[in-house]
């Protein structure tokens, strides 16, 4: 009989963001005429720049000629693509990549989840907490994770590294010795960063303990402050210890287009179970050979084109929107009492829920009074509880319209056990 793997039965019924979809619906349809405004995903929502729709038509009318037509290309990315980013990500930072060391990608997610194909199930894993779930959820499905404790929090094999108000967000390294750290920065969901001291001093642990460092910079285009890194590479040595996730997602508004890629230096090596040493840029290519054909020649050509002095122009103008969204947020939530953190360097903003309230009913709250969505921190992990996210990327028009109505939510104190919002539960 064929059997599967039953790593995937110890998930969760739905993913956080499903939830909150099924519960949106759900009040929508008691509520058909309600505008509602989505602070919850991260989702982009203003158009492709300019000079990215030229690249993508132009990409097209090469594709219907005989002369320029490409069918499959290299399964690592276009080296067209891997030179501008080489150029325009690193090198005046003072990274030295080479070509073979950037891999193209329909996305950061993709390789965040299939990186653990060429990682042992041996493996213990450590996460910052609040996190994105996509790193505990691979890695369930992977056989990393062990079992979910009593809570439906926790999971046995996983170490938890709190990162909370007590500790200013800053999270330190765990006394007991994981296999894997992930770390994302500028942080998905609390909105905070990392300075390159407190970076130097997860780089240096690594080195120390033989640690893999996942590093997350999906967000790093949103830094404006010196002194905070916009990748990992910065560090010195990081390379022996650090793969980096990149995304042009958030960057240059492509979540619907698909592209990213990921950094794989070849100084960076891992074991085998006879403590042979290995190249893990070798063995992620013949990952990507085998399992990938490669991001679509249209897309790519889209994505070179936000590093041409027009791109980048185009492209920051979406940044700054978003960001003086962030801003904006930020003056209305502190206007009205709320304790809140990031949204300087991030479009996240994480948000103390008012009056002891747990994160699913102020997010209730929201949805029924304000008709704002936002995510409820617990969705991220255990401490994640008693916050809630959200995000720049909306319409600035209609979270300036936000403003107005946060105001009513947060100076009436409501229970935790009210059954004021039971209706809205009722309809998933």
């Amino acid at each position: 009989m064929a059997l599967i793997n039953e790593n995937f039965l110890k998930l969760p019924e739905s993913y956080l963001f499903s939830d909150i979809k099924k519960k949106v619906e759900a009040f929508k349809h008691l509520h058909p005429d309600v505008n509602i405004i989505s602070l919850g995903i991260g989702d982009v929502t203003r158009p492709i720049a300019p000079v990215v729709i030229e690249a993508l038509h132009a990409a097209v009318d090469e594709m219907g000629d005989s002369k320029t037509f490409r069918g499959y290309g290299p399964e690592q990315g276009y080296d067209f693509l891997q030179k501008k980013i080489i150029e325009n990500d690193y090198i005046h930072r003072g990274v030295d990549l080479a070509p073979d060391e950037i891999f193209i990608s329909d996305g950061a997610k993709s390789d965040i989840g299939n990186i653990g194909d060429i990682l042992s199930m041996q493996n213990r894993v450590a996460v910052t907490d609040p996190v994105y779930p996509v790193y505990i959820d691979t890695n369930v499905m992977g056989g990393r994770a062990g079992n979910i404790a009593k809570d439906g929090q926790h999971w046995d094999n996983i170490i938890y590294i709190p990162c909370t108000s007590e500790n200013n967000f800053i999270p330190e390294p765990p006394s007991v010795r994981p296999d894997i750290i992930y770390l994302c920065y500028p942080n998905n969901p609390t909105g905070t960063t990392l300075s390159k001291n407190e970076l130097e001093k997860w780089v240096n642990y690594a080195l120390e303990n033989e640690t893999l460092i996942l590093f997350d910079s999906a967000y790093e285009a949103y830094i404006h402050d010196e002194g905070i890194p916009h990748s990992i590479y910065e560090v010195k040595d990081a390379k022996r210890v650090a793969i980096e996730f990149r995304s042009f997602s958030k960057t240059a508004g492509f979540t619907g287009l698909r592209c990213g890629y990921t950094v794989v230096p070849k100084e960076l090596k891992l074991y085998d179970t006879s403590k042979k040493k290995v190249n893990i840029n070798r063995l992620w290519n013949r990952r990507q050979t085998t399992k990938f054909n490669g991001t679509s020649y249209i897309v790519q050509r889209a994505a070179e084109a936000t590093y041409s002095p027009v791109g980048k122009i185009q492209i920051q103008e979406s940044i700054d929107y978003y960001m003086r969204n962030a801003s904006l947020l930020k003056d209305c939530l502190q206007k009205v009492g709320l304790q809140i953190y990031g949204g300087d360097n991030a479009p996240y903003i994480w948000v103390k829920t008012p009056n002891e309230l747990s994160s699913w009913k102020f997010f209730d709250r929201l949805l029924c009074e304000c008709h704002i969505v936002g995510t409820p921190g617990v969705g991220f992990g255990p401490s994640g509880e008693g916050y809630f996210r959200l995000t720049a990327f909306g319409r600035y028009e209609r979270i300036d319209f936000t403003n107005s109505k946060l105001e009513v939510v947060t100076k009436r104190k409501i229970s935790n056990q009210s059954n004021k919002f039971n209706y809205v539960n009722a309809k998933i």
